[in-house]
Formats: C-alpha cells, sequence, structure tokens
C-alpha cells in the first residue's frame, strides 16, 4: 500500500481519512491520484473546492473531503504548514478524530498513541475476550486504555499498523482466518471457540427511505444542472434537477412540478432508468427522467452544460449513475 512507503504526516493524513468507510482496493488508485494532484499540503491548502470534490468523486461521503481541506489550512496558518505532533493539537483540527490522530503520531512521528477503529475494536476483542459492545460510544474507551497498555514504545508505528492489517487481512468481520493467525496462541477467543461471536455489535436503526426522480433536463445540445447548498449531505456537489415524489411517479407529473419550479416548459418526459443509493444513514430511491424544455434560465445556483463540460463538474454516485443510463443511450 503506498501510504506504508512514506513517513510524511501530511501523506498518512490523507491515506487515513480516504480509509475512513472504504475499502483499501478502492481507495489506491485515488490516493495515488490525489498525491500527484496535491503534492503538498498547501497545494491543497489553496486548492479550489470544485477541484477536489472532482478528485474525491466516487469515494464518497464527500463532507471528509472538504475536513480534510479544512484541517490542512488551519496547519498552513496556524502550524507553519507542519503538521503537529501532540495529540491535543492533532485533534482540534477539523475532520482529525481520535483514530485519525492517533494513526498519524504513530506512524509519522513514531509516538506511542492508541489508533483504535472498527478493525481494531474487533481484533483485540478476540485477542483480550472484550464482550463489551462496541457499537456503544463509551465502550471505546475500553479499547483505547488496552492499547495504551500494550503499544510498543520501541516501534509504535509497525505496531499500530499491524493491529490494523491484522484486521484487514486475517482477523476479518466473517470466517477469521484463525490457523493463518500469527497472534493465535495469545487470543484468548480462540482458546475458547468464541471467535465467531465476538465482537458484540447490536444492529444499527433501519436506514429512512426516500423517493427521487432525477431528470436529465436538454435542450440545444445542452443539459440543466443543478448544485446543491453548502451544507448537509453532499455539500456543493453537481445534480441533475432532483425531485422528492411518489413511488412510480408517472412522466406528466414530473413535467408539471419542473414547469414551475423552472418558470417555463418541460415536456416529453420519458423514465429511461431506476436505481437504489444507499448513504450510511438513508437510501434514495431514485426513477431516472429525461425531458426536453423550453423557454428555462437557470436559476440560482443552476447552469446549463455540454457534454465535455459535465465531465469536468464534481458529482456524486447518483449522478454517475443518472449518467451511464445516458451515455448507453448515447444522450452524451
Amino acid at each position: 500500500m503506498p501510504w506504508r512507503r512514506t513517513a510524511d504526516p501530511y501523506q498518512i493524513w490523507i491515506s487515513e481519512i480516504m480509509l475512513q468507510q472504504t475499502r483499501v482496493d478502492t481507495v489506491i488508485p485515488y490516493y495515488k491520484r490525489f498525491i500527484e494532484k496535491f503534492p503538498t499540503l498547501n497545494d491543497l491548502a489553496q486548492a479550489d473546492e470544485q477541484i477536489l470534490l472532482k478528485q474525491w468523486e466516487g469515494l464518497g461521503y464527500y463532507s471528509r473531503a472538504r475536513n480534510l481541506q479544512a484541517g490542512v489550512k488551519e496547519v498552513a496558518e496556524n502550524y507553519g504548514g507542519i503538521v503537529p505532533n501532540s495529540r491535543k493539537e492533532i485533534s482540534s483540527l477539523k475532520g482529525v478524530g481520535p483514530y485519525t490522530a492517533g494513526a498519524v503520531l504513530s506512524i509519522a512521528y513514531g509516538i506511542p498513541e492508541h489508533a483504535v477503529d472498527g478493525n481494531v475494536m474487533r481484533v483485540l476483542s478476540r485477542i483480550l475476550l472484550i464482550e463489551e459492545d462496541i457499537a456503544k460510544p463509551k465502550t471505546r474507551k475500553i479499547f483505547e486504555e488496552a492499547v495504551t497498555e500494550i503499544i510498543s514504545h520501541e516501534d509504535p508505528s509497525s505496531f499500530n499498523q499491524g493491529l490494523m492489517e491484522l484486521g484487514a487481512l486475517i482477523c476479518t468481520p466473517t470466517s477469521p482466518k484463525c490457523l493463518l493467525c500469527p497472534v493465535r496462541e495469545h487470543c484468548a477467543a480462540f482458546h475458547e471457540g468464541k471467535q465467531n461471536e465476538l465482537p458484540i455489535k447490536t444492529k444499527a436503526k433501519k436506514t429512512k427511505s426516500l423517493q427521487y426522480a432525477m431528470v436529465a433536463i436538454r435542450n440545444e445540445g445542452k443539459f440543466l444542472m443543478e448544485q446543491r447548498p453548502e451544507s448537509g449531505l453532499l455539500a456543493n456537489m453537481w445534480q441533475f434537477p432532483l425531485l422528492e415524489t411518489a413511488i412510480d411517479a408517472l412522466p406528466l407529473e414530473i413535467e408539471e412540478q419542473l414547469s414551475e419550479r423552472l418558470k417555463g416548459v418541460v415536456d416529453k418526459a420519458e423514465k429511461i432508468t431506476s436505481f437504489k443509493h444507499v448513504f450510511s444513514h438513508l437510501t434514495w430511491n431514485v426513477d431516472g427522467f429525461i425531458a426536453d424544455s423550453k423557454d428555462i434560465v437557470a436559476l440560482d445556483r443552476m447552469r446549463w452544460v455540454t457534454a465535455e463540460e459535465l465531465e469536468l463538474l464534481p458529482v456524486a454516485g447518483p449522478v454517475q449513475k443518472m449518467k451511464t443510463a445516458l451515455q448507453q443511450r448515447g444522450d452524451v
């Protein structure tokens, strides 16, 4: 993994943010492109947000990218461009939680600090036979104290990375590879036959589902795009106009709602795709339409774009799915 071949705290910080909620094999090409685009901390601090979001496009959880840049700007302005090497200072940066702080401090600076995430809690719940519910925030403290007690002071970087690798490759959520495990002899859960029962984690509440129509409105070879609000889900990303609708909304209903909203004429709406997009806390069920228009002037935070310009806008997963449907039809 490329971020394991550097001791640069800036690059390690980036990798740890990208690896939150995202698989290693997915992150590697994004990380390489990101470092190439923003090789230094100051490059990222000075970057235009739209260019940043375009580089992050496809990784999801876009607030990670905005918080990363905000934290990097703090380092550039308040710490002379040098990532701080104390938990108190680095934890004060935007988007840097206890895990990221510990990972950067131990891997980049060789400081024996805990870096506890879901992988580490799973590994230690088995090795140390900890039967507390890891879904409860207060349980993390138990694991942080455990790591603080057993971490290597000679090589904390390798210790924390070893725990991370163990969780990623061997001590997996289901069917842990105990026969290949280098610390099996020390694993209390293995000796008691409980490795498949741990960690204990209560299930999250059922996610909320929303029904939308996403409409590719075209006029003279261009598509109407709208920019999402500056805060909240997918902030400042671009999308085809989105309407919250009833299930199986009819094309005529879509035309009427958009014509009223855009103060023009939207007609010939045709359904071209349906898809589901799952976020961490909710699910979008989307019907995708294409429609013609006339006499529509782009409102605030909207613009008409060509197919070429569309490729330059940062868009999230639901819009990528819509673009794919349009490309398959030959519309873009």
